[in-house]
């Protein structure tokens, strides 16, 4: 009886190590199991070891020492859609597994950002062999108000920005709700999270760095209770920096932003309602003086 107790406390570990997103740990944990044959009555080792490896091969030099990792956890992943255990787990742990979906769509996009091309077509290949099906369940939003008109807006062209205005710059933002999602996209024909944001300061003659990590190491950093309109909005899935938004919600209310989403495009995400952005949240930064 204690003995099962034991097998089960080292199976919970691994959910809690992944939860907390200490993925180094439930590779070596997973893998140690996995050499065990008294844990070969559950595929959870595999699952978590797919899942881990997946999130450690944004660490380049991880990746680097360990060059067949991702044939590993694709073979791992495979496997488990191979019987119906395996897709029972995997339904099981549906949440997890979007949200993976979700970090691996934002890593497309700043690898192409980088010109890394090679791996961004991996990453690519890896959605689409495994988790095409998969929906994404961490985008939840909800419309907080109509997007103002373009003729209720001030030209763009020649308005001089100040800290007065921060209105005008989330009513600017909101015209591109609805716009797609496009993989290094910095257009209304397509955005990925810095494109937009950098798509919709430039309007207002203020210059962003193009990448989402960039513009978190340059913003001035805001705690949550002083953030305003036109803030930014930073996320870190583990690795670094990888996604970024622009708060629209008054000073003092739960924080809503305005970003773009690799399933929806550009949409409105109340971002303590959402268990994904929550448990990735970096902190808050502004170019705005």
């Amino acid at each position: 009886m204690g003995f099962s107790f034991g097998q089960a406390h080292k199976i919970d570990r691994l959910e809690l190590y992944y939860s907390q997103g200490h993925y180094k740990k439930v590779f070596k944990e997973s893998g140690k199991l996995l050499d065990k044959p008294e844990y070969d009555y559950t595929k959870i080792p595999a699952f978590y070891r797919a899942m881990s490896i997946f999130q450690l091969t944004e660490n380049r030099q991880w990746a680097k020492a360990r060059p067949n990792a991702l044939k590993e956890a694709k073979e791992l992943y495979l496997s488990l859609m191979a019987t119906q255990d395996g897709l029972d787990l995997i339904e099981d742990h549906l949440t997890i597994v979007s949200a993976l979906k979700q970090d691996l769509s934002n890593r497309v996009g700043n690898l192409q950002l980088e010109g890394k091309n090679k791996e961004s077509e991996q990453i690519q290949e890896v959605l689409a062999q495994l988790f095409e099906s998969v929906p994404v369940l961490n985008d939840e939003f909800k419309v907080v108000d109509k997007p103002e008109t373009k003729e209720e807006i001030a030209d763009v062209k020649t308005f001089t920005f100040d800290a007065k205005n921060r209105d005008e710059l989330v009513a600017y933002a909101k015209l591109q709700l609805g716009k797609p999602y496009r993989s290094a996209g910095n257009t209304p024909e397509g955005f990925d999270c810095s494109g937009f944001t950098s798509y919709v300061f430039n309007a207002y003659k203020i210059q962003l760095p193009r990448r989402s990590s960039e513009q978190f190491d340059q913003a001035k950093k805001i705690r949550e209770n002083k953030v305003q309109k036109g803030d930014l909005v930073f996320f870190d899935n583990g690795s670094g920096v990888n996604h970024v938004g622009i708060i629209v919600s008054e000073q003092g209310e739960s924080p809503v932003m305005i970003h773009a989403s690799t399933s929806k495009g550009i949409i409105l995400t109340e971002i303590n309602s959402s268990e994904y952005w929550v448990k990735r949240l970096k902190g808050y930064g502004s170019f705005i003086e």
